[in-house]
């Protein structure tokens, strides 16, 4: 008869236990309340304030996904995700407003579930191009590189080319009932939240995924030492390359998905600031963890939402704060990178495990 459980913990007597998803009963109650709270309780018993607000956090978490796999997985640093997330809203855009579609796409709502597709494969190829230097350098050098997509792209393609198509200035408008799916139009501030929701659960899975099958062995291998990895005979060229292009994808779908979120798509939306705010994420959440993309961006939305409500009665006695709120935010964003760089250099999903642990291994937690 076997022992599922010892006094110190949890062991498995076979490889494909120990990589399930939901290895034991009590974890699949965790999820199934998480999968609860995700569906049901946050879109239906909160606010709708609240709601916009768990939109923007699966907003910030599928754009620091693909910044998590390159740094945290691969151990390439990026500080130009944000053009991959330009180039997947502006294709998706492209693609509803300019393409004639036959009609029948257009009667079933599948012209924008089709955007997402196509824009997250523009924005995988288009990462890959700017990926090709991490084959020769890396290091400061890779950081340099990965900087020049978003001057490229952003400051100078789509702001004096692609965002002056059809003479509409420097924003692509977005009428009403524009973005569908099927016969249900995502206007309202709870089908947009499940429109996250659902593409943020569909990437962890492909990500988690990746990260335990032979891909993701090669490219924690190549994060590790990269020559080592060479010398056991893995493409480390082309592994990165793929890295760049799922990273790349990952960003091409969150830039389709901020489509459904705004009534006018700009280049404003996408600063370089925002590319540095994404690395911020996963160092304050947890660099080399899924669970860290979430925590940091939990993190980063609510405290900044929290600072607003400071600023905004404060702004009575001194109006200028609602002036200066993007600097104070700014402010913030630098203090909480440094706070968590001396204090929980590892992160919140560190101190996450360190805390399931300790449940798990009670009362024997030596």
């Amino acid at each position: 008869m076997s022992q599922v459980w010892l006094p110190c913990g949890q062991y498995h007597e076979t490889y494909e236990k120990d990589q399930g998803w939901w290895q034991t009963t009590f974890i699949k109650f965790k999820m199934i309340l998480l999968l609860a709270l995700v569906f049901i309780g946050i879109p239906w018993l909160m606010p709708e304030y609240w709601i916009g607000v768990a939109t923007m956090v699966g907003y910030t978490a599928m754009g620091a996904m693909g910044v998590q796999l390159l740094i945290g997985y691969t151990g390439l640093i990026t500080l130009g995700h944000a053009a991959f997330i330009a180039v997947g809203a502006y294709t998706s855009v492209m693609l509803i407003l300019r393409v004639p579609w036959p009609s029948f796409i257009t009667e079933w709502g599948l012209a924008y579930p089709i955007s997402i597709v196509i824009a997250a494969v523009v924005a995988g190829l288009w990462s890959v191009l700017f990926g090709l230097p991490s084959a020769k350098v890396k290091g400061f050098y890779l950081i340099l590189t990965t900087m020049a997509v978003q001057f490229i792209t952003v400051d100078f393609i789509l702001t004096q080319y692609v965002s002056q198509i059809g003479g509409r200035g420097q924003a692509f408008s977005l009428p009403p009932g524009t973005i569908k799916i099927g016969h249900a139009v995502i206007d309202s501030e709870r089908e947009i939240y499940y429109l996250a929701a659902i593409l943020c659960t569909l990437m962890v899975i492909v990500m988690a995924n990746l990260l335990r099958s032979k891909v993701g062995r090669a490219w924690v291998a190549i994060r590790d030492n990269d020559i080592a990895a060479e010398t056991l005979g893995i493409n480390i060229v082309w592994y990165k390359l793929l890295a760049f292009f799922v990273a790349g994808v990952m960003g091409g779908v969150a830039g389709a998905f901020w489509v459904s979120n705004t009534a006018a798509l700009s280049p404003e939306h996408f600063p370089w600031f925002w590319s540095l705010w994404l690395v911020g994420v996963i160092l304050i959440g947890g660099v080399g963890s899924i669970h860290g993309v979430f925590f940091g961006s939990l993190f980063m939305v609510l405290v900044m939402e929290l600072l607003q409500w400071a600023v905004i009665p404060l702004s009575e006695y001194y109006p200028k704060l609602l002036v200066d709120f993007s600097f104070i935010k700014d402010m913030a964003f630098g203090l909480a990178i440094c706070a968590f760089l001396i204090y929980e250099p590892n992160g919140l999903s560190y101190r996450w495990w360190q805390i399931k642990n300790y449940f798990n291994l009670w009362p024997f937690s030596y």
